[in-house]
């Protein structure tokens, strides 16, 4: 019995509709509807990033854009000319087949892989050495997913794979999304946010050189091996693996327990993503920003807005955005957000993975000088942590060691000092409670600069006192805990007089 399930009309991309209700549609609809939805919404962050990369490759391979000029006149026209999208689509119809005997969407057989659980394929749930928190399957159980489900899995794993042993002579790569946070731009609505982050196409040879035959991976009849893609259509459907889905008849319906995976293209590991950002390292080049587990994305934020410095390859979108600033399509005084989508991971273990959302006034793009101040902003913050750090460890020595200050005095090991302060976190509070307020000074910086840095200044102060304050409560007013707190406070009070002097 031959099964199907055609992505363009079949319900599987999961979306929030404007009142916020969440849907599932098929890929026309989709892109048909994308000006009344308000966005995409996967299961995880890594899901809900390809799916972006998915659409992205639909529309640049039916509109372009391939001017300023195009582009304008789609976004002002506030939706996608169905007709266009179903030319295209009727076209490639069969190849959107997630069960096509020939040519299945997304994937390819390779005869020496054998059928294994979908464990592997489902990058947030456990297998091998590569379990995530909260997550408990294994291996031996394996997973049933619907072809929605496994649909979503596919285009993923494609985007996200890691690198590692495959059971063959060849071991599996990184996919291109694997290492490195992907930043996305985001409107009022799908349409929108699908628009912003539509560069030029064919791009700029500096973003990835096109040749005539780029296009998606649907398209290709026989993909030959190739470390280099054609074209960024190539780029953004990369297949990294060779998946193939084998279906079950159930009588509850469709289900999927079992796949074949192999190897498939190895990308060349000088080719920079579109959607990242790139710190430059004199020695070893551009170094993709990561996520990190004890610092958020937003203290990188002045990084970010750093269009034309030599040391960062900042988001594509970011310096197109600055292009319709610049020529007066998008005005300068709007505040838009953007999205940080991706994972932490060490060799073939995913750490975790993480979804950031941060407000983007579009004035940082085009002024050197606000992005200056909000460095400043940035660094008053840093010098902050480093005087509340030097009081922190000045009240653990005096609470392990009394007498720290006598001339004849032991001072605490230092494994015992980060013990304690490891212990009190106050350097994660800290942080934890300045987020909101940096928000807020990111959007009021471009209104009035003095102001907004003056704000600042007083919630880093007051911030400060209140993670101190919470770990001096719990020491209680014993003598020892008494003297270690005097000193600490003493130390702190000067030291935040140095970092942050009064006007």
């Amino acid at each position: 019995m031959e099964v199907e399930f055609n992505l363009i009309d079949a319900p599987w991309i999961p979306c929030l509709c404007s009142d916020g209700q969440a849907v599932e549609l098929g890929l026309r609809d989709t892109l048909v509807q994308a000006h009344e939805l308000r966005e995409l919404a996967g299961e995880s962050p890594l899901v809900t990033a390809a799916l972006y990369r998915l659409l992205l490759a639909v529309l640049h391979r039916v509109f372009g854009p391939e001017d300023y000029d195009t582009w304008c006149h789609l976004w002002r026209a506030g939706c996608w000319n169905a007709a266009w999208l179903d030319a295209y689509l009727g076209q490639w119809h069969h190849r959107f087949n997630l069960f096509d005997p020939e040519r299945p969407f997304y994937q390819a057989s390779d005869d020496r892989a054998k059928p294994k659980s979908l464990n592997s394929l489902v990058l947030d749930m456990a297998f091998g050495n590569k379990a995530t928190l909260f997550d408990h399957h294994t291996d031996a159980e394996g997973i049933a997913l619907t072809p929605a489900e496994a649909a979503r899995a596919v285009v993923a794993a494609q985007s996200f794979g890691l690198a590692g042993l495959s059971g063959l002579p060849q071991k599996f790569t990184d996919g291109v999304c694997a290492r490195g946070v992907h930043f996305f731009v985001q409107g009022k609505t799908l349409f929108e946010t699908l628009m912003l982050n539509m560069l030029r196409y064919p791009t700029d040879e500096d973003v990835i050189p096109h040749h005539t035959d780029d296009c998606p991976a649907w398209e290709m009849d026989a993909p030959s091996e190739r470390s280099l893609p054609r074209g960024y259509l190539d780029y953004l459907t990369w297949q990294n693996r060779h998946v193939l889905l084998l279906p079950e008849v159930t009588p509850a319906g469709v289900v999927i327990r079992q796949m074949t995976m192999a190897p498939g293209l190895r990308l060349d590991s000088q080719v920079l993503d579109p959607m990242k950002h790139y710190r430059i390292d004199k020695k070893r080049g551009p170094l993709p920003r990561r996520f990190n587990e004890s610092r958020a994305l937003w203290r990188d934020s002045a990084a970010l807005f750093s269009l034309r410095s030599d040391d960062y390859r900042p988001p594509r979108t970011f310096q197109w955005l600055a292009e319709l600033v610049d020529d007066g399509e998008l005005d300068v005084s709007q505040t838009r957000r953007y999205m940080a989508l991706g994972m932490a991971n060490n060799q073939a273990k995913v750490d975790f993975y993480r979804s950031e959302r941060l407000p983007l006034p579009l004035r940082y793009l085009s002024d050197d000088n606000l992005v200056g101040r909000l460095s400043e902003a940035l660094k008053m913050a840093e010098d902050v942590r480093r005087q509340l750090w030097g009081a922190t460890r000045t009240l653990a020595t005096f609470i392990l060691s009394p007498q720290a200050d006598g001339s004849e005095a032991r001072k605490p090991a230092s494994k015992d000092l980060d013990g304690l302060t490891n212990q009190w976190a106050i350097e994660r509070d800290y942080w934890s409670r300045l987020e909101i307020p940096f928000r807020q000074t990111l959007v009021a910086l471009p209104d009035d600069e003095e102001v907004a840095l003056s704000t600042w200044r007083s919630v880093l102060l007051r911030t400060a006192w209140e993670s101190f304050d919470r770990v001096a409560r719990n020491l209680g007013t014993a003598g020892p805990a008494f003297k270690a707190e005097v000193r600490a406070r003493d130390q702190l009070a000067l030291g935040l007089a140095k970092a942050l002097p009064k006007a």
